[in-house]
Formats: C-alpha cells, sequence, structure tokens
C-alpha cells in the first residue's frame, strides 16, 4: 500500500517574514485605490508560485493553488456564475472564517472558466501534480440565499449548481487536472440528502475525463454515512478523522473500494499529532482499503494556521511516511 503525501485545499497567504507579507500589503493598495488590477493579480502570482514550492518543498506529492485568489471557500466561483450576485457575510460552518453569502437570482449558469488562470499558472510552477478544486453543488446550494421562487427547493438549485459546475470540471480536466476535489462539507449535517448529492456528482463525473474526481467532506462526523459514500461516482474519499471517533471503526467493519483521503492531521490545531495515534490508524484502515494506494492529507485546508505551522503539518507528514515504513508498516 502506497500512501501519497497530498495537501488538503487551502494554504496561507500571509506569514511573518517580509516577502509572506507582499499580497497583503499589495491587497491593501488595490483596495486604496493606489495601484491597478494587474498590479494585484501579479503579486496573487507570485504567491501562488511560493505557496507551491513550499508544498513541493515540504514533501507533498500533490498539491494546490493555496487558493491564493480565494477570499473565501464559496464566493470566488459561485460569485462568478450568471444569475447570482454575492450578499453579506456569513459565518462558514464552525470555523472563524467569513463567506459572502450567494444569492440566487435565476438559475446559475456558467458562462466563462473560473479558475483555469490559477491552475494553469500552478502547474506553470510546479514540478508535481496540482489538484483542482470545486465547491461541491450540494454545499453552495445550503449556503446560499435564494431570491428566485423557482430555486426554493434545495434539490432544484443544486440541480442548477451541478450542472454550471461541471462546465469547469471539464475545464480543469482539460487542462491537465489529475485530481478533483469537490468540497461537500453540508452533507454531513443534512444525511437525508445523501441521494440528492449522489445525483450531483453524478453530473460532475459525467464531464471529469481522464482525471479523477475527489469527494471531501470536513467539519463533521462523516461516520454515520461512510457506506453511502462507499456508492457515490467518485474515485478518491476524503474525510477530516478529527470530528469522526467511529469513522476508523467504520471503515474496519466496511472496508473501501475507493481511494481514500485520510485527513489525519488537524489542519485546524497548531499541536502536532501524536506519532503512535497516526501509527495505529494506519495499521486498521489500510489493511481494509482493496486499491493500491490512499492519500494523507491534512483534515480540511490549511489557511487556518499560521503559515510557518502550516509548513511544519506538511512536513510533519513526510516525517510520519518515512517512520511508518521503517516501522515495517504497509
Amino acid at each position: 500500500m502506497r500512501l501519497i503525501l497530498m495537501n488538503n485545499g487551502s494554504y496561507p497567504r500571509v506569514g511573518d517574514r517580509p516577502q509572506e507579507q507582499r499580497l497583503r500589503r499589495t491587497r491593501a493598495k488595490f483596495d486604496e485605490g493606489r495601484i491597478q488590477e494587474r498590479q494585484l493579480r501579479d503579486a496573487e502570482n507570485m504567491t501562488i508560485t511560493e505557496v507551491v514550492r513550499e508544498q513541493i518543498a515540504a514533501g507533498m506529492e500533490i498539491v494546490t493553488d493555496g487558493m491564493v485568489r480565494w477570499h473565501d471557500p464559496l464566493s470566488h466561483v459561485a460569485g462568478n456564475l450568471e444569475n447570482v450576485r454575492l450578499g453579506g457575510l456569513r459565518r462558514y460552518f464552525d470555523s472563524n472564517f467569513l463567506y459572502r453569502q450567494p444569492e440566487v437570482e435565476g438559475a446559475p449558469r456558467w458562462v466563462k472558466p473560473l479558475l483555469g488562470d490559477d491552475l494553469e499558472h500552478a502547474h506553470r510552477n510546479s514540478t508535481r501534480p496540482v489538484k483542482g478544486l470545486l465547491p461541491g453543488p450540494y454545499t453552495t446550494a445550503r449556503c446560499s440565499r435564494v431570491n428566485d421562487p423557482a430555486f426554493e427547493s434545495v434539490g432544484d438549485l443544486t440541480m442548477a449548481f451541478a450542472e454550471a459546475y461541471a462546465n469547469e470540471v471539464q475545464v480543469m480536466a482539460e487542462a491537465g487536472a489529475k485530481i478533483i476535489q469537490i468540497d461537500e462539507p453540508a452533507i454531513l449535517s443534512h444525511p437525508e440528502d445523501i441521494g440528492l448529492l449522489r445525483e450531483a456528482m453524478g453530473i460532475l463525473a459525467a464531464k471529469k475525463g481522464d482525471a479523477q474526481l475527489s469527494l471531501t467532506t470536513y467539519f463533521g462526523d462523516a461516520a454515520k454515512l461512510y457506506g453511502d459514500f462507499q456508492d457515490m461516482p467518485v474515485d478518491i474519499l476524503g474525510f477530516d478523522f478529527t470530528y469522526s471517533e467511529d469513522l476508523i471503526s467504520n471503515i474496519e467493519m466496511v472496508g473501501s473500494s475507493k481511494v481514500l483521503a485520510l485527513g489525519l492531521l488537524d489542519g485546524r490545531n497548531t499541536k502536532m499529532e501524536d506519532q503512535e495515534d497516526v501509527f495505529r490508524a494506519f495499521d486498521r484502515i489500510l489493511t481494509r482499503v482493496s486499491v493500491d494506494h490512499c492519500y494523507l492529507t491534512p483534515s480540511c485546508g490549511l489557511e487556518f494556521l499560521p503559515r510557518d505551522r502550516a509548513r511544519r503539518k506538511l512536513e510533519y507528514m513526510t516525517t510520519l511516511r518515512f517512520r511508518y515504513s521503517k516501522s515495517g508498516g504497509r
């Protein structure tokens, strides 16, 4: 069993070192009207390059663009669809992050590539594969305010977002993304909608081409839905183990025919995990997976941590894999 190291999603844009303050200073100047948008984009590109290279230096074999241009997990994508505008700030689940709430004025429609520049720039500056990232259609629907009566049903709105996001999945796949991650934390609070999520993921899967589609959840207990997730039309299942005391036991009972992304390192806590706890989790999980590899990841995006601590979390993942292999683990 191969353990492949992969970042989950976001990465801190700002750090303590002077060069890591560049984006913050540039964005402040842009907001004050002192520079043009092109100069802000240049600073964002430099930051994307930095965070990609930091992930590689830490040992990651699959990296992300760090979501550097994203103001929050939803608005960067949903807010650029036709018939969706951005409203007030809302809390993103139980995190200390806020997001601009999408407000649906009509059928959400995809009219142009939304993330192509981000992915392309990261690819050009990476020696490792770059994972594509998208908010899930179900989570987007659950987090939106609906101003059009035609989409008052969460089912209808989820399907509309799925049709829109499927176009972006196709663009990412054609741009060379080997893995496209779909974030769906909201399903953990609404298990009754698992069938709706399965239908929405089928729409995305139809456009993934040769890419692998990853369904990722976090900020909640995935144990109760683990068996249902095995039936999803995806290639990879990503889980946040910090919320799920019973998840490892469920994996032991059910096994997995899909590749798992094991979020065993807490992306919201600066404390490093106990090595023996992680090794015991490996021992219990890896023998029950019927594929030849799994991914080791943080439990969620790393933007909740100071940049130096995020870097150390990734470096610790590399150390853990090396030590586990040396200890005779599979």
